[in-house]
């Protein structure tokens, strides 16, 4: 089980495809891993700049940050198999 304390950053993107291509790999090998998902246009520190600015020059194909956590203990072994792929 993943948890805050014993997970370990593998991997961040904001294109879908690859975050997909990466979920595929730790799984094919046995590598369990979590994605947290974000909208950086609407964190909350800086509050929803898009209710102020709209939406035009966003390309909404990066308009999500992935970030990709595996286990501490699996980290070398998912970084090697990521480092290979892409």
């Amino acid at each position: 089980m993943i948890t805050v304390l014993n997970r370990k950053e593998l991997f961040i993107t904001m294109e879908m495809n690859r975050q997909a291509k990466i979920c595929d790999i730790l799984s094919q090998n046995g590598i369990d891993y979590i994605v947290k998902t974000t909208n950086p246009e609407t964190a909350p520190v800086l509050g929803n700049r898009r209710a102020h600015t709209g939406s035009f020059g966003i390309n909404p194909n990066y308009s999500y940050e992935y970030k990709i956590y595996v286990h501490k203990k699996d980290f070398e072994k998912a970084a090697s198999l990521v480092k290979s792929v892409l």
